[in-house]
């Protein structure tokens, strides 16, 4: 077909007028015409003729935008010779083109003595014999062609040097070959990032890739349009969405995950363009989320402690705390969460909106940083709450963020994703008329 075509760019065929085709096939055609009497050969000859049709009457319909003609731009003639040339193609011709140009190619590829099979086709017994030779000899081969890849393979990957493109490259590509060569890669990766951390070699390159080892996927860095600042920020973000809410279920990779979130966050904080109040206080209180769940209550204070001295918090005032990507802290924090969502679920339901990729908090900055500074406090020093608590200033402002809370006639609640593992809400519910 593209042979016939004539040599513009705008007049090519290609592999995607085929699939074009196809889809339109998959969905106009009744189920029974490809599964009554399947045979795969009667099937491409009659989408071969369809193909023609559609090429005599000069139209491709593209398939998921409306009104566009793929062949449009295509020399009338050349769609004809080709249509012409497509109409008599019945199943016996197609089989012996298959047979020219795949069989006899992989025959190439074997001994002399089975390619020479091919030599005599004229039945088909002998095409038949030709074929099983063909597939004997490559199932014999098999196993011996893995093992030199295997090998081959293992030599390269230790001396691979690590980058977002190599490791990502190499991710995709091995996974092609097998399961087991993706784990091998990742866990030499591993031994050779700590060599460099061991040798105070650690870079911003090495903290990239490394994220991707992890499973986090990243565009590259000279495709963003967005501030450096802002993209490191995105990046710590992903990373504790990646993070297991369970301590107990946490492996060796979602550790890492978040000290890499932690390195994104300081990476953050020492951009230039990291000055703006919304940025820092964000990045603090993220930072004291981590460092509290990893039990590192005092390093958590220090972070909490900038955001509460901060005098005003008006350019805060977009910046929310997003409660999905919060690892788990407590069941408080998951009950207002749950209870956010089914708000926002039954307001949707009752105005008829459309639903939307939304995540909902109610947290600011401001209060989440005096909440959790409590709650390391109250762990290290290994005390409950009491009168003196009360009285203490900090608290005290945590009862009137929470008491202005309760008295607003409607919820705080901003736009992204909610995730599912905060989708509390009948329990959150139950829980709250008990």
């Amino acid at each position: 077909m593209t042979d016939n075509a004539d040599n513009s760019e705008a007049g090519k065929l290609s592999n995607y007028h085929i699939k074009t085709l196809m889809l339109w096939a998959s969905e106009l055609k009744p189920l029974i015409s490809w599964i009554d009497d399947l045979n795969l050969l009667r099937l491409s000859v009659e989408l071969l003729h369809d193909s023609a049709v559609w090429l005599i009457e000069a139209r491709c319909p593209h398939y998921f935008i409306n009104n566009c003609n793929l062949v449009s731009d295509i020399n009338i003639l050349s769609l004809e010779t080709i249509a012409t040339r497509l109409m008599p193609i019945n199943n016996l011709w197609l089989s012996w083109w298959f047979v020219d140009n795949y069989i006899r190619k992989c025959s190439q590829l074997c001994p002399d003595k089975i390619s020479r099979l091919l030599d005599d086709v004229s039945s088909t017994v002998n095409l038949q014999n030709a074929v099983l030779a063909i597939i004997d000899w490559r199932l014999n081969t098999t196993l011996y062609d893995v093992r030199n890849a295997f090998a081959s393979t293992q030599y390269h990957i230790t001396a691979v040097s690590l980058s977002v493109p190599i490791v990502n490259c190499w991710l995709s590509e091995l996974m092609k070959i097998s399961n087991s060569l993706p784990v091998y890669f990742i866990a030499v990766a591993l031994l050779h990032v700590a060599f460099k951390i061991a040798q105070n070699n650690f870079n911003n390159d090495l903290l990239d890739s490394l994220s991707i080892i992890v499973g986090q996927s990243f565009c590259p860095r000279r495709y963003s349009s967005r501030r450096s600042s802002e993209l490191s920020l995105s990046k710590a973000v992903s990373l504790m969405k990646a993070v297991d809410d369970s301590p107990k279920s946490r492996n060796t990779l979602h550790l890492i995950a978040i000290e890499l979130s932690k390195a994104y966050l300081y990476r953050t904080l020492n951009y230039e363009d990291s000055d703006s109040d919304s940025t820092y206080c964000l990045t603090n209180v993220y930072l004291a989320v981590l460092y509290y769940i990893t039990g590192h209550y005092q390093t958590a204070i220090d972070h909490c402690t900038p955001v509460m001295r901060l005098q005003d918090h008006s350019k805060c005032s977009s910046c929310v705390v997003q409660g999905e990507i919060l690892p788990k802290i407590d069941d408080g924090i998951d009950i207002v969460l749950g209870l956010a969502v089914f708000y926002r679920h039954v307001r949707i339901a009752a105005m008829n909106q459309q639903q939307q990729a939304h995540h909902v908090t109610v947290f600011t900055i401001e209060l989440f940083a005096h909440y959790l500074h409590i709650k390391c406090m109250l762990v290290t020093e290994c005390q409950q709450p009491s009168d003196t608590d009360i009285s203490n200033s900090s608290t005290c402002e945590v009862q009137s963020y929470v008491k202005y809370i309760a008295d607003m006639q409607q919820l705080f609640i901003v736009s992204s994703h909610v995730a599912v593992s905060h989708f509390t809400s009948f329990q959150a519910v139950i829980c709250y008329v008990q």
